[in-house]
């Protein structure tokens, strides 16, 4: 299975149109939040519309300048993982939307109890997949992954928890644009995709083994 991931697109559609147009060979796209920025529910509606038409199955969250609003597009055109998961040849997807609060207060943003309950929900739909990818906007706290610029780790407590303690095989996540780049946390392999609105993304490929690559300009 070759999957492209895609965060933080931004709205910049056109650019992650390209990316998607560049990636023709993969079996899935994944869409790690952002699809918007402060955006309503038409706006998200017409994107993802313009992605679906790309012929490739999409499964998506919203991100922290999402809205709960977008959860419900989201869930509307058939491409939501949001607090659920799906099952596909033996690989199990699952999805943690918005971002753990902070002082910028942005239009989603969840407590670090609410972020670990609907990781709990989601895995319970993929326990039985032989291989399972979890997806969240936020990344994991005090990984490579989530360090800003001023060096601080600002990604989130639970879904450290949750990753040491469930060993998905698989991360992908995205909300921090300058920690692009893989980690491993345990048992767990990990991408934060960059922002697609930059042009860049992840691809994760699934075979006999895992091979996960970063991707763009």
């Amino acid at each position: 299975m070759k999957i492209v991931a895609l965060s933080d697109i931004h709205r910049n559609y056109e650019k992650a149109k390209d990316i998607l147009r560049k990636e023709q060979e993969c079996d899935l796209i994944v869409i790690c939040g952002d699809i918007t920025t402060h955006g309503h529910r038409e706006e998200a509606k017409k994107a993802l519309e313009d992605f679906i038409q790309n012929g490739k199955p999409i499964l998506a969250i919203s991100g922290n300048m999402d809205s709960k609003e977008i959860d419900g597009v989201i869930e509307e055109m058939g491409c939501s993982i949001n607090g659920k998961g799906v099952i596909i040849e033996e690989v199990g997807f699952w999805g943690v939307p918005a971002g753990p609060l902070s002082l910028l207060h942005t239009p989603y943003e969840l407590s670090e109890e609410e972020i670990y309950k609907i990781a709990e929900k989601g895995w319970k739909d993929v326990e039985r997949a032989r291989i399972k990818v979890m997806v969240s906007h936020a990344p994991p706290y005090n990984t490579k992954l989530d360090k800003i610029f001023l060096g601080k780790h600002v990604g989130s407590e639970s879904i450290r928890k949750f990753v040491l303690t469930h060993s998905p095989d698989v991360l992908i996540c995205g909300h921090i644009h300058e920690a692009r780049g893989k980690d491993v946390l345990g048992k767990t392999q990990m991408v934060n995709c960059g922002p697609a609105a930059h042009g860049y993304y992840a691809k994760v490929e699934i075979s006999g083994t895992i091979k996960i690559e970063n991707c763009g300009r």
